[in-house]
C-alpha cells in the first residue's frame, strides 16, 4: 500500500511539471501570413515569428490568421467570416496596410463608443469585441506596426511603396502605432511596440538600396536616408534589395529572419509574463 501511495505521489509530482497546452491565434497581415509561406519571399526567410516562438515555448500551438495585404478595417469588416477559434491567447498585428491604404485613423472616441469600421480605431474595437466573445478570459496582445522604408515586392517590382519616413495622405505610420498603444492603455492589455523598438528604426531596416545612377547608368548602394527620392524603374532596373542588403527586413517592409527573431523574442518575454 505504501508503495502504491509513493508511486501515486511521484506520478502526480511529474505530471505537475508537464506544461499546459496553450492555444494561440495570430491575427495579422502579410508579416504574419509569410510565417507559413517562405516560398513567397524568394526564400529570403526560413521561418516567421510564430514558428520561432513555439520553438522556445513548445506547449503553445498557433493558428495563423494572417491575410496578405489586409488592413484592420478588412479584418473587422469580415470578422465573422474568418473562422476565428476560441484560444487562450490572441495577438493582433495590424496597421501598416491601413496607413498605406490611407484608411481613416479616427480617434480614441471611435474605439470607446464602438463607432464601427469606418475608422481604424473603430475597427480595432470590433476585432477586440469578437475576441472577447470567443473567450472572455483570453489574453490579448496588440503589436504595433514596424517602421518601413521603400518597399519593392520581390515577385512583382511594380508593387512598391515609399517608407514611413513621410506621411501618406496626411497621416504618419507612427500615428497608427500610437493609436494601438492608446487602445492597449484603454483596455489595460499588453502592447508590443515595434515601431519605437530600439534597433528597428528606419536606418536599420536594410543595409542599403541598390539603384541605378541616372547619369552614369551604374548601380550604387545607397544607405538610408540617401536613397529617399532616388528613382527606381520597375520595368528596367534590377531588384534594389539583393541578399547582401538584408538586415531587419529583406525588402524594406517584411522582416528577415533577423527581424522575425526580434519580434519573436518580444513575444516570448510577453507570453512568459501572462498568467
Amino acid at each position: 500500500m505504501k508503495k502504491i501511495i509513493l508511486l501515486t505521489l511521484i506520478l502526480s509530482s511529474q505530471l505537475s511539471f508537464i506544461p499546459k497546452e496553450i492555444s494561440w491565434v495570430a491575427i495579422g497581415d502579410s508579416i504574419t501570413y509569410l510565417n507559413d509561406h517562405p516560398d513567397e519571399t524568394g526564400n529570403r526567410i526560413t521561418k516567421g515569428y510564430m514558428t520561432s516562438v513555439v520553438e522556445k515555448l513548445p506547449n503553445i500551438h498557433f493558428v495563423n490568421k494572417g491575410f496578405n495585404g489586409w488592413t484592420a478595417v478588412n479584418i473587422a469588416t469580415n470578422i465573422e467570416k474568418l473562422g476565428l477559434q476560441k484560444a487562450a491567447i490572441y495577438t493582433v498585428f495590424l496597421g501598416t496596410n491601413d496607413w498605406w491604404g490611407a484608411k481613416n485613423l479616427g480617434s480614441l472616441d471611435d474605439y470607446i463608443n464602438n463607432k464601427g469600421v469606418s475608422t481604424v480605431y473603430g475597427a480595432f474595437r470590433v476585432i477586440i469585441n469578437k475576441l472577447h466573445s470567443l473567450n472572455e478570459g483570453a489574453k490579448i496582445v496588440l503589436i504595433t506596426p514596424m517602421q518601413r522604408v521603400d518597399f519593392v515586392y520581390i515577385n512583382n517590382f511594380k508593387n512598391n511603396a515609399y517608407g514611413s519616413y513621410k506621411d501618406k495622405n496626411g497621416q504618419y505610420l507612427e500615428e497608427f502605432a500610437n493609436a494601438i498603444i492608446a487602445i492597449g492603455k484603454q483596455e489595460k492589455i499588453q502592447v508590443i511596440d515595434l515601431y519605437h523598438k530600439k534597433g528597428m528604426d528606419h536606418s536599420k531596416l536594410v543595409q542599403f538600396k541598390r539603384l541605378k545612377d541616372s547619369a552614369t547608368g551604374k548601380y550604387i548602394n545607397y544607405k538610408y536616408p540617401d536613397f529617399i527620392g532616388k528613382p527606381f524603374n520597375p520595368d528596367t532596373d534590377e531588384y534594389p534589395y539583393p541578399k547582401e542588403s538584408m538586415n531587419i527586413t529583406f525588402d524594406g517592409l517584411h522582416p528577415s529572419d533577423k527581424g522575425y527573431q526580434m519580434i519573436a523574442e518580444s513575444l516570448i518575454k510577453t507570453f512568459k509574463k501572462l498568467k
